[in-house]
């Protein structure tokens, strides 16, 4: 690697293009230390946390999973990336939680035998960095045990991934599911299953919206 990782940048999305294929690179490569210099620079530097998740963090994991998805990447560097990834998100999370709160609070989760949870783990970042309170579930969340949540937390919010077609099923039942127990409760779904179809029977369901970005979660916040 050639990049310079204590060197300034342009500000905004244009300034991170200049770092990405750096970065992607050293993703690919398993290279955490690198990648930990990288992200900690720009930190420093005081890029918005905003361009980094999606000029970055999640631009590198739709090209990941479309390297898997042609097989020019094996199942094993996929996992190695989103895992490095993963890893990052907790360097932002000083600045996360350094903000106003807005005392709103929102669920976050996984439907069952989801396994990638990163998605979920950066739009519950987003929702705090707007001041919310986001209970993060993670992967492969039971249906019985986030209705268990629900009771508990009261959200505003419940927000739900799925990334693999062949769970939406199990979406639907969770919706369901929450629908019966919380008739008014907002619910936003996303994730890259949708690429396959699906999106027609869920957004059929009463106050569900499909997020197909962070950048449309943060508008959607901003008139919630």
């Amino acid at each position: 690697m050639t990049t310079n990782t204590a060197a300034t940048f342009p500000p905004g999305p244009a300034g991170l293009d200049t770092i990405y294929p750096a970065f992607l690179d050293s993703l690919l490569a398993g290279n955490r230390t690198h990648c930990h210099a990288l992200i900690s620079g720009l930190l420093d530097q005081g890029v918005e946390i905003r361009s980094l998740y999606v000029d970055l963090f999640q631009r590198a994991l739709y090209q990941v999973g479309e390297l898997w998805e042609t097989n020019r990447i094996s199942v094993a560097r996929e996992h190695l990336a989103t895992s490095i990834t993963e890893g990052l998100l907790n360097l932002v999370y000083p600045v996360l939680f350094g903000g106003e709160r807005t005392g709103r609070r929102a669920v976050v989760s996984c439907v069952a035998n989801e396994y990638h949870q990163v998605g979920g783990k950066m739009v519950a970042d987003i929702l705090e960095l707007h001041g919310w309170d986001a209970y993060f579930l993670g992967a492969n969340t039971p249906t019985r045990e986030m209705l268990h949540l629900l009771e508990e937390k009261h959200p505003d919010l419940l927000c739900l991934s799925v990334s693999i077609y062949f769970n939406l099923p199990n979406l639907v039942e969770a919706i369901q599911s929450v629908r019966a127990a919380w008739p008014q409760l907002q619910i936003f779904v996303g994730g890259q299953a949708f690429r396959w179809g699906g999106l027609e029977t869920v957004v059929a369901i009463p106050h569900v919206a499909f997020v197909g970005s962070l950048a449309e979660l943060e508008e959607r916040l901003g008139g919630m």
